[in-house]
């Protein structure tokens, strides 16, 4: 049996990506699906859904802030620790420490703009408008990976996932977060 070179290389490419971005398997599956309906719950609280519409009515929590910004901040500039500092952030940390499974937690408006960080330092992205599961959550739906991959900003090998805060029925923003693998 011969086979051609480039189908040798197609069939190690394929197998080092099935690798890198495994199947999530069904135990973990149902762990994060689990965690959706706890991180929907925090949705629910008044103090989340005032700090969503606070954002979405001023257009954001910092004026005029941009991914491309965002980058140039240093992770001890005033912008980064008002983030991380606020009220609600002060929630979402106290969310975080008691489920040490969650590596990173976001509090998202309705254009993905951040509005608190519930994982200490600074997030990678400010907006995450653009990210394909940005609108199905803010169309109301709960949504999780399919691959376990180590997360781009913590590096830590997990499922992103991502619910909806909700206000009277409409989605009005997000909490996004990442279920470590073990």
């Amino acid at each position: 049996m011969k086979f051609s070179f480039s189908a040798i290389v197609l069939s190690a490419g394929l197998l080092a990506a099935s690798l890198v971005h495994a199947q999530v398997p069904a135990d973990l599956q149902a762990k994060v699906d689990a965690a959706k309906v706890t991180l929907a719950d925090l949705g629910k609280n008044p103090a989340v859904i005032a700090a969503v519409k606070d954002a979405n009515a001023k257009g954001g929590i910092i004026a005029g802030m941009s991914n491309g910004k965002w980058d140039e901040v240093a992770e001890n500039d005033a912008q980064v620790t008002s983030v991380n500092s606020n009220a609600t952030s002060k929630i979402l940390t106290a969310f975080s420490g008691k489920h040490a499974e969650l590596n990173k937690l976001y509090l998202r408006d309705e254009k993905g703009n951040l509005v608190a960080a519930g994982s200490g330092g600074k997030p990678l992205l400010w907006n995450i408008g653009s990210r394909p599961f940005f609108k199905p959550v803010m169309e109301g739906k709960a949504w999780s990976d399919s691959a376990v991959k180590p997360d781009a900003s913590t590096q830590v090998k997990g499922v992103l996932f991502a619910v909806p805060v909700m206000d009277g029925g409409k989605a009005i923003g997000l909490l996004q977060s990442n279920f470590t693998a073990k």
